[in-house]
């Protein structure tokens, strides 16, 4: 199909703002899949996200659509996730785009990801169709909804395109819509290949399948190609187009979205943003490249039977395949054994990642509390970066500690602004600032360590707003902190899994919730257990479990006193000698309680 028939766009927008009943009826509207096949979300291959209702991975998919000027046109459509632990999915996707709509729910309005996906599109200088979502809804306010995409997007509010994804209205002046304002994609079929990387699959019995956007030139089976970055070099074995499931065609033509398998073994011999030429013709400079994701929290996963260890290892490995942002390494601990430390991209990523291990790859298993990488300099001026508490030098020669902090962006009615600059200043947040969107509502920025947010500030938030608060955020610097290491020691044995690194002002009170809960779960013994909070060799948080103790003065019916003193001595004495020789062992409930997120 010639490049001036083809449209290709993404949906973005806040998160629950309807992205994936929206892409449902465009497929429905185009005929891409028959009513018996149909399901909701269909666009989302995995159980959590049609649970959760969430969209975790992009995908695409290619449509057909005979426009009203009776001209047919090739729609690419790539649905992408709103919540900011994603966002790297939505920039790879932005990047093989001409066009996106962003949608906005009539209900809620402009809200924090709604506006960071804006700033992402017009970085890769899309034209953006701005959409109005939920019209149906008794709460809907359109004129409230124009408003705010004027004052708080800066776009022609006229030009918004009203739909009910859920009822299906507008759809066809949507179809219609995209034909007419999203350009068509620019390249010749004539010129050297440059075709884009932005999302791979792997396929038990074909390999990796590499989804490009071909910028420039041709994709043919039997072709040999290139990769730029790697210098790799493999033979197409076929070409096509994602239409809820893989349709072969002859060739991918430049302005075209599609697939592409060439015999590739594994995942980890491609890269993400890498450019694909040819290489009897080849290009002479790779296509800008996408930014690789970086992790940002860090937990130990431990198998809770060191039998499934090698499970385990095969599990990350799979889903590494289909997720190139999870990171891991080998890790061991004293008390769980060995296990992997992992980067994710936020709290929502590991819950995602956790879930998936439990359900996919029926793992039960033990996770260490999340933390973030802190920047360390030390006497010598040598500079190391830390996220595992284990690896937490001397404090004797330790310079200078720096966290990370981020910029959180938090959209909220006007009327729980007093609750959130409580929460924020709970949080250790500074330079807060006021913005006032529109009436009634407010825009707070405020920089926070990203340490203080892992935990739960994404639900005290939504508890405080009773539902309105959303919140972005974005990476700005490492500052200087002052972060202490706290041990916790069961009866004067040091647990290494739940050793963390906190903020020295946050610290007893993190050490004394540990101690606390430790203290509820571990079985009471013959002899009393201390469970103590710990800074190097200072105590700053105790707990202490009594022991079972045996009527031992049950049989002496009379006489003298000293009969039973003599007894009860005597127990002291045993139970002193137990607890030098008793070891406690702590039960894996344990560490799962202790590692649940603060109430």
């Amino acid at each position: 199909m010639p490049p001036i028939q083809v449209r290709n766009f993404c949906i973005i927008a806040h998160i629950d703002h309807g992205k994936s009943t929206l892409a449902d009826r465009l497929i429905q509207s185009c005929g891409g899949v028959s009513e018996r096949e149909f399901r909701d979300q269909i666009l989302d291959s995995m159980d959590i996200e049609r649970e959760r209702g969430i969209t975790i991975k992009s995908n695409t998919v290619t449509l057909m659509y005979d426009a009203k000027d009776g001209q047919r046109y090739q729609l690419n459509l790539i649905d992408t996730p709103g919540h900011v632990d994603f966002s790297h999915e939505v920039r790879r996707s932005l990047m093989s785009c001409e066009g996106a709509l962003i949608l906005v729910d009539a209900s809620q309005g402009v809200e924090a990801q709604t506006v960071a996906n804006l700033y992402l599109a017009m970085e890769y200088e899309l034209k953006i169709l701005p959409v109005i979502n939920k019209i149906d809804l008794p709460a809907a306010d359109i004129d409230r909804a124009r408003e705010e995409i004027d004052a708080d997007l800066g776009l022609d509010p006229f030009e918004a395109v009203l739909v009910s994804a859920k009822l299906g209205q507008g759809i066809d002046e949507l179809l219609e819509a995209i034909v007419e304002k999203l350009p068509a994609p620019s390249g010749d079929p004539e010129n050297p290949t440059q075709a884009l990387i932005f999302d791979a699959q792997y396929d038990a019995y074909r390999g990796v399948v590499v989804l490009c956007r071909v910028k420039e030139g041709t994709l043919a089976p039997k072709q040999t190609i290139r990769l730029m970055h790697t210098g790799k070099e493999y033979d197409i074995e076929e070409v096509g187009l994602l239409q809820l499931k893989r349709v072969k065609t002859k060739e991918l033509a430049a302005g075209a979205v599609g697939y592409v398998i060439a015999n590739i073994k594994t995942i980890r011999d491609i890269s993400i943003g890498d450019t694909i030429t040819d290489v009897k013709n080849p290009a002479a400079d790779p296509l800008p490249g996408y930014k690789e994701a970086q992790p940002v929290v860090f937990s130990s996963i431990y198998p809770m039977s060191t039998d499934d260890y090698a499970d385990l290892t095969k599990a990350l490995d799979k889903l590494a395949l289909n997720d190139p942002a999870l990171t891991f390494e080998k890790d061991s601990s004293a008390a769980l054994g060995f296990g992997f430390r992992c980067g994710f991209l936020g709290l929502l990523h590991l819950d995602v990642i956790q879930e998936r291990l439990r359900r996919e790859y029926d793992l039960s298993l033990l996770l260490s509390a999340p933390s973030v990488r802190y920047r360390i300099t030390l006497e010598n001026g040598e500079t190391i970066m830390i996220d595992n508490p284990s690896e937490y030098p001397d404090p004797m020669n330790i310079s200078r500690t720096e966290e990370p902090f981020i910029k959180a962006s938090i959209m909220m009615p006007e009327r729980y602004v007093g609750v959130i600059m409580e929460l924020c200043r709970d949080r250790r947040g500074t330079s807060s600032t006021f913005n006032y969107l529109s009436v009634g509502r407010v825009e707070l920025t405020s920089e926070l360590p990203l340490a203080e947010v892992l935990f739960d500030f994404y639900d005290r938030l939504k508890t405080v707003t009773q539902g309105y608060g959303s919140f972005d955020y974005e990476l700005l610097d490492y500052r200087e902190t002052k972060i202490v290491k706290v041990d916790i020691l069961v009866n004067s044995e040091k647990v290494d899994a739940l050793s963390q690194l906190v903020h020295e002002d946050k610290a007893r009170a993190r050490a004394l919730r540990y101690c606390e809960r430790l203290a509820e779960t571990i079985p009471r013994q013959q002899f009393k257990i201390a469970i103590q909070g710990a800074i190097g060799g200072k105590i700053i948080a105790r707990k202490t479990i009594n022991a079972y103790r045996k009527d031992v003065t049950a049989k002496c019916y009379g006489g003298d006193i000293t009969r039973k003193r003599k007894l009860i001595e005597k127990q002291k004495e045993g139970k002193k000698r137990m607890k030098m020789v008793g070891a406690v062992e702590i039960p894996q409930s344990a560490f799962v309680a202790v590692l649940k997120s603060d109430e």
